[in-house]
């Protein structure tokens, strides 16, 4: 038997990997702005995202655009999605596929220049 709110996930954060930050073209989902993702099984989905920054200018339309995506999932009712700044994003919280293309599209393992400027990252993220 299938989990239907697992495969409903999976589908959903597929979704989400074709909604790309503007500024950086890594999508949301590799990128580590996505905090938290619930899908119940009645197709109810939450989001709780951030962005690289408080002061995006694009926050707006990022939001509505992941609102869009995931409603167009086949299988999804509902969506929320929620923006928070707590905690602040860090690259610790992109996947290792977006640290891959983070490197290959400007040269340098972000992890090592952030750690270099501000610190080894704690493990709580």
């Amino acid at each position: 038997m299938i989990n239907v709110s697992s495969d409903l996930r999976s589908r959903v954060i597929e979704a989400l990997r074709s909604v790309y930050d503007p500024e950086i073209p890594i999508n949301v989902w590799d990128l580590g702005l996505i905090y938290d993702l619930k899908v119940n099984d009645s197709g109810d989905v939450h989001v709780l995202m951030t962005l690289t920054a408080p002061g995006c200018p694009l926050a707006v339309s990022i939001n509505s655009l992941v609102e869009e995506v995931v409603k167009s999932v086949e299988g999804v009712r509902k969506v929320e999605v929620e923006l928070t700044f707590n905690p602040p994003w860090n690259p610790g919280r992109m996947t290792p596929e977006g640290r891959k293309l983070f490197k290959s599209l400007y040269g340098y393992d972000i992890m090592e220049y952030w750690e270099s400027m501000h610190g080894p990252l704690s493990t709580q993220q």
